[in-house]
């Protein structure tokens, strides 16, 4: 009887584990693509309100979200130590201008330099 009840509370352990560490991966997934990223940040003008320091805080906080997406995805093409080090880059910046830090917009104006991250990043 003890051998079972310890089987059962093993299994019981171990389903759980396994529930937790599928959630966890799940809150990895990316709630925008990098080209919704692109379209509604950067060609949409969001970024470039926010640079101008017209931005609300509600737009502040939609840039955060979308550039936390960016560093979730996967690049087209290139090394992804390469993409979560630029896209790490943006996100803490963006992160500093919404929490109003004097120097956010001079790191989030120069971590978002596309013609850099497009060259090794941007698939055909």
């Amino acid at each position: 009887m003890r051998h079972i009840l310890v089987v059962v509370l093993v299994g019981g352990f171990a389903g759980g584990a396994a529930l937790a560490a599928n959630s966890f991966l799940e809150d990895k997934k990316p709630k925008h693509t990098i080209k919704i990223v692109m379209a509604k940040a950067h060609k949409g003008g969001l970024l470039k309100k926010v640079l101008s320091k017209k931005g609300s805080d509600a737009e502040k906080k939609q840039l955060v979200e979308y550039y936390t997406s960016l560093t979730q995805n996967t690049p087209p093409k290139g090394d992804l130590k390469a993409w979560k080090k630029r896209t790490g880059a943006v996100l803490a910046s963006a992160k500093e201008v919404q929490e109003g830090k004097a120097t956010g917009i001079a790191k989030l104006r120069k971590a978002t330099n596309c013609a850099a991250c497009h060259k090794v990043h941007r698939g055909k």
